[in-house]
């Protein structure tokens, strides 16, 4: 077989082919799939939340200091009610609302995130750094980032969708290791 490296490395762990047989099946998943079947898949959702003029819709994820794990982003979900603008911000301050507590979506399983949310009408503060800013129309939107959205130890991410008198509902999926 030619192409096939049969040695293996840190940057290119040992190339194999799984052979799915009837009476030996094998489940092949995405890293989404991988993390909620070790119980490390987890959502926050603002839920639908009516949104004044002037305002927007915030939710954000931090991640503890010293919490020892790692969080990376799977996606971010939702929709509204007219137009908007939707901006991703590494950091910010957001103050007030509600502490939701993050779900595991392996529904079988205990293990809390070490994560913590905060969801809320208002504006981001601070300093914050945009590192994504779209244009949305009336209706859901979706932004996979398949874990390539990295939030460290004593970092946070936090998502504004507004601003207007809009209705609407954000939710954000990462697992943890």
């Amino acid at each position: 077989m030619t192409n096939y490296s049969v040695f293996n490395n840190q940057n290119n762990p040992l190339y194999t082919q799984i052979n799915n047989a009837y009476n030996n099946p094998a489940v092949v998943t995405t890293p989404d799939g991988s993390a909620s079947i070790n119980g490390r898949l987890f959502t926050v959702t603002s839920a639908s939340t009516a949104v004044g003029g002037g305002s927007n819709l915030l939710i954000q994820i931090t991640n503890p200091n010293l919490s020892g794990r790692t969080l990376y982003v799977s996606q971010i979900t939702g929709g509204i009610s007219a137009a908007a603008t939707i901006n991703v911000y590494s950091g910010g301050t957001v103050t007030g609302g509600t502490t939701p507590t993050p779900f595991n979506l392996n529904f079988g399983n205990a293990t809390t995130s070490i994560a913590t949310a905060r969801v809320v009408s208002g504006t981001v503060t601070g300093t914050p750094t945009v590192f994504l800013t779209a244009l949305l129309a009336a209706g859901q939107f979706a932004f996979p980032f398949i874990g390539a959205i990295v939030v460290p130890p004593n970092r946070s991410i936090t998502i504004s969708v507004g601003t207007g008198a809009i209705t609407a509902a954000a939710n954000i999926t990462w697992w943890e290791y």
